[in-house]
């Protein structure tokens, strides 16, 4: 299902027919300069490559979650290139995220090393300029009702954080130099000076 959009129009939603995570597979590597996400109604979300400071703090957010998960020894992480199948039927790309070990482990031996179908226990997400702030909340949201613990929605534009919870408000930080995790992931602290200032100058 080859297609051309003019990046003018990005990000944008398509529909499409139902796919198998082969066949959203073969989709996704036949346009590898865009980025794939699907709702669970079945629309196919498609996104710009991120600007070049927004990969910065993606990929340091990877690291320091992946330093201590392999610390702590509990689960697993995964970056932001990464799909999960949520029990909605939606095909998510969190920017980070970490899962239970013990979850993963119960998944059918053949689906480990394919899409996970199931939601992370935490998850990160990195608002970029080109996000639309309704679309990002609402996937937070989905987050939750499909099984995340904790899910902190960084907004480097205005320096804050949202926490979401189950069951609980939605709690907003702002100018804060680290933040620390809690719940599953009791013990990780992210320091985003790096975030707010990724060029450092």
């Amino acid at each position: 299902m080859a297609f051309v959009i003019d990046d003018a129009f990005l990000p944008a939603t398509l529909t499409a027919h139902p796919m198998s995570d082969e066949e959203f597979a073969e989709f996704c590597s036949e346009h590898p300069d865009l980025f794939f996400e699907m709702t669970a109604e079945g629309e196919i979300i498609v996104m710009p490559p991120t600007y070049s400071p927004t990969g910065m703090r993606n990929s340091r957010i990877s690291r320091k979650l992946d330093a201590w998960a392999e610390t702590d020894g509990r689960g697993f992480t995964c970056d932001s290139s990464t799909g999960f199948v949520l029990p909605n039927g939606a095909r998510r790309s969190p920017d980070a995220a970490w899962t239970l070990q013990g979850r993963v482990n119960s998944l059918p031996p053949s689906s480990r090393e394919r899409f996970w179908h199931l939601c992370p226990d935490f998850v990160i997400e990195l608002k970029s300029s080109s996000d639309r702030p309704r679309v990002l909340k609402e996937k937070m949201q989905e987050y939750l009702e499909n099984g995340a613990q904790l899910g902190w929605l960084i907004d480097p534009g205005s320096r804050s954080v949202a926490i979401y919870r189950p069951g609980s408000e939605i709690e907003i930080r702002t100018n804060i130099d680290s933040i620390e995790g809690e719940g599953p992931v009791a013990g990780f602290v992210l320091d985003l000076s790096f975030v707010w200032n990724p060029l450092g100058s």
